[in-house]
Parts: structure tokens; sequence; C-alpha cells
């Protein structure tokens, strides 16, 4: 990515593909990532990025104004965490030999690991559950959807992606963020139907969001939901 900037418009510029039109997205970091045909110079998306800042900086906002709900975690006993989109109270404990386990609605954490290695730990703990858990589920979604978009996915993997839910190669190898599985399992669902959906159209055009209502016609109270709720969705 090159970084730009057009005005007090801050931009990362992504490689010119064939495709005919511009996609500009704000990803969960708030940074403003530009994707334009491979036709237009530097200072026609410059222009392009311009004619759009009302549009920016109406979604910048937004941006704000949902990330102004991220959890700040204490890691105290009875602190929520999300799993399929249900709350469960954490319950720190003395005597369990594993570092995390989800037992009669409670986290379970070892209270030693954070004790003797840091709030770090258990953040890695959480990580490694919900990564072992999207690994089967999001496995088993994939294949459940895949034929009805009437695509073969190259591979799944699941990997922490920082500030992005998932993403599509374009040799079809699908890769998803393990935070997917603090969302609703329709949410989840939504998001496996996105990447499948990309590799019939790499961009966000009409054309894709057409593929996408062909599986999930409620596709847009799921995507609003991740916007509303995606800042909340980590540990």
């Amino acid at each position: 990515m090159t970084p730009r900037r057009v005005g007090d418009i801050d931009y990362h510029l992504l490689p010119g593909t064939e495709r005919k039109t511009t996609d500009i997205v704000i990803e969960r970091d708030g940074q403003v990532v530009v994707r334009p045909p491979a036709k237009l110079t530097h200072e026609q998306v410059d222009e392009l990025v311009a004619s759009k800042r009302f549009w920016i900086y109406r979604n910048l906002a937004e941006w704000r104004d949902l990330n102004a709900t991220a959890v700040v975690r204490e890691w105290v006993n009875g602190e929520a965490f999300l799993y399929l989109g249900r709350s469960y109270r954490l319950s720190l404990q003395t005597d369990q030999e594993c570092d995390l386990k989800l037992k009669e609605g409670r986290f379970c954490l070892k209270r030693s690991l954070i004790d003797e290695h840091g709030v770090d730990a258990a953040r890695k703990a959480f990580e490694t559950f919900y990564a072992a858990k999207a690994t089967r589920r999001i496995n088993d979604r994939v294949a459940f959807f895949a034929p009805k978009v009437g695509v073969m996915p190259k591979s799944v993997s699941i990997g922490n992606m920082a500030y992005r839910w998932a993403s599509c190669s374009r040799d079809g190898k699908l890769n998803f963020n393990w935070k997917c599985m603090m969302a609703t399992p329709k949410v989840i669902d939504y998001v496996v139907v996105h990447e499948l959906c990309h590799m019939h159209v790499q961009n966000h055009s009409d054309a894709f969001w057409n593929e996408v209502d062909k599986i999930l016609p409620d596709f847009v109270e799921r995507k609003k939901w991740l916007k509303r709720h995606g800042a909340a969705l980590s540990v």
C-alpha cells in the first residue's frame, strides 16, 4: 500500500486492478483504503478521493462513534466475554489445569496465568480458544455455503487479522479472523458468504452485493450488526 494525502485526507492506495470502478473502504482501524482501476493515474485517484471527501468525512465520523464502544479489559471476576453473540462471565480459577475453558456458562481462566505471565498470556488463552472453535465452525459453514455460492475455495485458514474480519485472495484462499467467533452465528455466516462471493466479484460493486443477496436476503441487517458491535468484539 502506498500512503497518499489529498487535502486533509490521508489514504492508502492499493495496486490497480482490471476493475472498472474504484473501491473506497474505511478499514476497522480507521484507515482509508482505495483500490482503483489500473488505468487511473495517481493524480486521477487523488481527484476521485477529493470528490468523495464528504462521504469519507461522514464514514470516519461513524467509525469514531462506533469505536468509542471499544472494550477496555480489567481481567477480574465477572467481566463479560462474548462467544457466538452471547455474553459469558469470567471466573478466575485457582485449581485448574488447562488455561481456559467454557464451563457451566462461565469462562474459567487459570488465575496463575495472569499472576505469573500477565494479561498478554490471558489474551493468548482466549485467542487460542476462539481460534480452535473458529477452525471447526467456519470450515463447516464454508463447506455448507460454497456449493450455494457456486465456488470451491482453495483453502481456509484462521488467524489474527488485526482490523480485518476476513479476506479472499485471487486464487481462492480464504482467511478469517478468530474474533469472528465473538459474533452471532448469523453474522459469522454473513462473513463467510461475503468472502465466498468475492470469489465471483473481487470488489464491493452492486454486482458483488447482488451475489450476497442471492444467498442472504437479510445481509444488510447482518452487516449493520457487525458494523455496530465490531469494536466490542475483542479481548
